[in-house]
């Protein structure tokens, strides 16, 4: 004779080290079976089991099952449930597949046959939305990278911009030149670039601290700005007439 209650404690003992988490017993009016009985629930996605556990799956299944007296020599009560993203009209096919197959099995222990039997059905039917899910997500996600704009540098715009710096660039060197640069002629004046080159800033930057050094009662004399606001403007005119005549030389000695 048959012990029946022996087999299914076996199965249950084995099922539990098999599926570890995804196996727990729940209570019985929430297996939607009508029994008193015992249930279970095994939690199935069509992923792989080797899948990252951290990523949240679009598809989950809960297969519920409770043993009858005479199991396995009559099918087990069962039961599926979407937990996550199946239809009702899926849900039915597969109930009915799995209670067919579990007639052809009695006999012997067979929910683990149906566990596989369902997790091969929702990887046929929901396997590709989830690959498509994850292709998805990744395009979305490059998407989501930030590409800055702005206006695109060409030659001319390059040039026209290091002009206009150079000619800042010499306003702010002509700043620091003695006022015999300033006053002198017009047509003796020096670049900002000529005088900085010249060396004359380092001679008269140490002279000036030289004398500072000797008369220790002399005030300091500050530079104001508004000194030199009257030769800027001549002096921007001035350094892009060289920067012209510099380019038409050059053009002309290349032809």
């Amino acid at each position: 004779m048959t012990d029946h209650l022996q087999e299914q404690e076996m199965e249950i003992e084995a099922l539990e080290a098999i599926l570890m988490d995804e196996f727990k017993e729940i209570h019985s009016g929430e297996s939607g079976l009508n029994t008193s009985n015992r249930c279970f629930q095994i939690t199935l996605s069509p992923q792989d089991d080797d899948t990252d556990q951290s990523t949240t799956l679009p598809v989950l299944l809960a297969l519920i099952f409770s043993h009858t007296e005479k199991y396995p020599d009559e099918p087990p009560l069962l039961n599926v449930k979407s937990i996550r993203g199946i239809q009702v009209s899926d849900l039915k096919v597969l109930k009915e597949k799995l209670e067919q197959e579990a007639s052809e099995n009695l006999g012997m222990a067979m929910i683990y046959t149906l566990v596989t039997s369902a997790k091969e059905w929702l990887s046929e039917r929901y396997g590709q939305d989830v690959d498509a899910d994850n292709v998805e997500e990744e395009e979305s996600t490059k998407d989501e990278v930030i590409i800055p704009h702005g206006e695109p540098v060409t030659v001319d715009t390059f040039l026209a911009w290091r002009e206009r710096f150079e000619a800042e660039l010499a306003l702010e060197r002509a700043k620091l030149m003695p006022e015999s640069a300033l006053t002198a002629p017009k047509e003796k004046k020096l670049s900002g670039r000529q005088w900085f080159e010249s060396g004359r800033a380092t001679a008269k930057g140490a002279a000036r601290v030289n004398e500072e050094s000797d008369e220790e009662d002399e005030e300091d004399i500050d530079f104001d700005d508004d000194d030199f606001e009257d030769d800027e403007e001549d002096m921007l005119e001035h350094y892009l007439a060289e920067k012209s005549d510099s380019s038409t030389h050059s053009s002309k000695r290349a032809a």
